[in-house]
């Protein structure tokens, strides 16, 4: 398969999947390959987190993750031919130009497995913070290895970044997950606001004790975003733009709040984390010029 070709699936997926990631990537440098390296990242986690919601049975999931596993190993060893996929042949492209590290691409699958193979809410906001680390703070050191950033600043950044993103990405998709009998919120927070799974499971709108759940954990996202922005002035100018996921976070936290918390509330589902397309998209390239996030 041409490059051409595996950038432009690898484009569409994101396109079609994480809009307001793919608003993000828009802001990267066109030049040196870094945009077309992040769209491919992208593109990786797009597939294995779809694995779970795509497949009729969590081991149907398992399988197509162990799938991706075998690929990663397969792309890295290069013992054995790399089975033919769009994001494996943009990623293998990618890797021989940057020299990824392997390890992350690891953790974010078995995240993604143990996630698929869970039957029960997480315990505690601990576990869905090492859940976030591992998947969405996890793609951003990839990020920035494709950047060629090498500095620990900009990942203690990353890593509250990504925390922040991945808790609001589990609270955003509430209603989602709950239509499945899913269900995110921590067993630890629910109990002391007396919630139930299946006040969550029902989706009723208003209901002041998931409000109160959802707002401390959604204050957890908030101070890893503050943390993350604290940061800001010691990372390198080069790292900025891959922080912009942070501006998205910001931008549902505040959608969240208009709509006092209740994660039913049909306003955090229009247009990008609430807000039009194309004001998302202006406060990411105010953010961009600034070098900010």
């Amino acid at each position: 398969m041409s490059r051409a070709s595996a950038l432009n699936y690898c484009v569409n997926q994101v396109r079609r999947y994480d809009y307001k990631n793919y608003l993000c990537l828009l802001q990267l440098p066109r030049s040196g390959g870094l945009r077309d390296a992040a769209f491919a990242l992208r593109a990786f986690n797009v597939e294995t987190a779809t694995a779970k919601d795509t497949a009729r049975d969590p081991s149907l999931a398992t399988l197509r993750l162990a799938w991706w596993k075998d690929s990663i190993d397969k792309l890295f060893s290069r013992a054995a031919a790399t089975p033919e996929h769009p994001v494996l042949s943009m990623l293998d492209h990618v890797n021989r130009e940057r020299r990824l590290s392997k390890h992350w691409f690891s953790r974010i699958i078995d995240a993604r497995v143990a996630d698929a193979e869970l039957s029960a809410p997480p315990r505690d906001v601990g576990e869905i913070e090492r859940y976030a680390e591992s998947t969405a703070s996890a793609l951003l050191y990839l990020t920035l290895e494709a950047a060629g950033v090498r500095s620990t600043k900009a990942d203690h950044a990353a890593s509250h970044t990504g925390k922040a993103a991945g808790i609001s990405l589990l609270l955003e998709a509430t209603a989602h997950h709950s239509a499945k009998r899913v269900c995110y919120i921590p067993v630890e927070v629910a109990v002391k606001h007396g919630v139930s799974q299946e006040d969550l499971y029902r989706g009723v709108r208003g209901d002041e004790g998931v409000a109160r759940a959802v707002f401390e954990v959604a204050s957890v996202a908030h101070a890893h975003l503050e943390k993350a922005r604290a940061l800001a002035k010691d990372v390198p100018r080069e790292a900025s733009p891959v922080m912009l996921p942070a501006v998205a976070t910001d931008e549902f936290l505040a959608t969240l709040m208009r709509s006092g918390f209740d994660p039913f509330d049909p306003r955090l589902r229009r247009g990008v984390c609430g807000v039009s397309p194309l004001w998302m998209l202006l406060k990411l390239k105010w953010h961009s010029l600034r070098g900010s996030y």
